[in-house]
């Protein structure tokens, strides 16, 4: 009970002390069953919103909704939109009715706005990544209310279906998008809307329609918790799985993460008051900038097998990744690419910048070998630089 209130009282500390928060609302919370814009759920929440920057916090909003509300427009909200270029004439239709409903709605309590659209390379790619932080940060100290949203008009990664690409998206969902914007803006808290009270669990197993309860807290994402988390919802593209990654991220960031139903009208005043409401996912070891972009947003583009002393070397002896210890080269890569680094059964348990191409790795690795069949010892290089790894798991 004792640990329970401690917990307690770490939540509303946080919650009350953040000062810079990052706010994603879904798509079941901005559109309505006809496919217009739902003003009814989303007043109150522009309302919190404004009284949170009166405060003195900076808020970046991150809208889903594009896509609902464009095929609304054109009449085709009953219809399902199997291929790609339709989806992305609704976002370019749907994104302009957006951010108008938007301006409209924040301009009654003074507040600016200004839309960003981002895409997978503003993420992907460092310079660019840099350069969205500076932007965003300009936007922050104007006191103007950033509304994110994934490109949908240009972009394929969230809107097209995964199958048979072994390539994964760097977010396919605008959960992951808010946390990584959250994660390159180094806010405080993250709190994901939904159409739910929050993470939920099955009290009463074998009933027909069983009992469920709100996990109010969580400490580290377990296996357990993955495994109660459902697939997408029926309006949106993200569900309780993606919400979970996001949390997962927000918590390497050193913030807190919310999941909370977006259909109560207070529930952000509710949330930042620190009140037992939703899931509140507390904070972890705190990752450094650069290295939190090389784990989570970055487009790993090749990969590298690894024998068991190098895995040690590098799991436990902090070194960098030697030639010497390279197996085998799988996809190529160029040099400042993000590199996924695995063990001899093939399990990922680090990534890193490469110094190299993987042609050369793959050179340095052979001369190395056969250096050692001569006896004349060739140097090794190194192919990735301790600084430019990180370690998903204690290994």
């Amino acid at each position: 009970m004792r640990e329970e209130q401690k917990h307690a009282g770490s939540r509303e500390k946080l919650l009350r002390a953040a000062r810079r928060v990052v706010i994603k609302v879904g798509t079941s919370t901005v559109t309505a069953a006809d496919g217009k814009f739902c003003a009814e759920r989303v007043k109150p929440l522009v309302k919190s919103i404004a009284e949170l920057m009166k405060s003195g916090r900076q808020v970046v909003l991150v809208s889903s909704g594009a896509v609902g509300l464009g095929r609304g427009w054109i009449g085709l909200h009953r219809s399902r939109l199997s291929d790609m270029v339709t989806k992305q004439a609704c976002a370019a239709v749907g994104q302009s009715l957006l951010m108008n409903a938007y301006k409209a709605m924040f301009s009654v309590y003074g507040v600016k706005v200004a839309q960003v659209l981002l895409t997978e390379d503003d993420f992907t790619n460092w310079r660019r990544y840099s350069n969205l932080r500076q932007t965003m940060e300009k936007l922050l100290g104007f006191g103007v209310l950033p509304i994110v949203n994934e490109n949908d008009t240009v972009s394929t990664a969230e809107l097209e279906s995964v199958g048979g690409e072994t390539r994964s998206p760097v977010f396919s969902d605008n959960d992951r998008l808010a946390a990584l914007v959250m994660s390159g803006l180094e806010a405080d808290a993250l709190v994901l809307l939904t159409d739910v009270e929050g993470l939920l669990r099955n009290v009463s197993a074998g009933e027909s329609q069983p009992d469920v309860e709100v996990i109010s807290l969580v400490e580290k994402i377990t296996p357990e918790l993955k495994s109660l988390a459902a697939g997408p919802s029926a309006s949106g593209r993200g569900g309780m799985q993606t919400k979970l990654e996001a949390a997962e991220i927000a918590m390497s960031c050193g913030g807190t993460a919310v999941i909370a139903n977006g259909n109560d009208g207070k529930i952000l005043d509710r949330v930042f008051a620190g009140e037992k409401t939703g899931t509140v996912f507390l904070p972890s070891k705190r990752m450094r900038g650069k290295r939190r972009w090389i784990a989570y947003a970055a487009d790993v583009r090749g990969r590298v097998v690894v024998d068991d002393g190098a895995q040690r070397a590098i799991a436990h002896g902090k070194a960098s990744l030697l030639s010497s210890g390279i197996v085998r080269i799988e996809n190529h890569f160029a040099p400042m690419d993000v590199v996924s680094i695995v063990d001899l059964s093939g399990r990922e348990f680090a990534r890193g910048i490469a110094n190299c191409t993987s042609k050369e790795a793959e050179e340095f690795a052979k001369a190395k070998s056969e250096s050692a069949g001569k006896g004349n010892g060739a140097k090794s290089q190194v192919v990735f630089t301790r600084d430019n790894i990180v370690l998903f798991e204690e290994s």
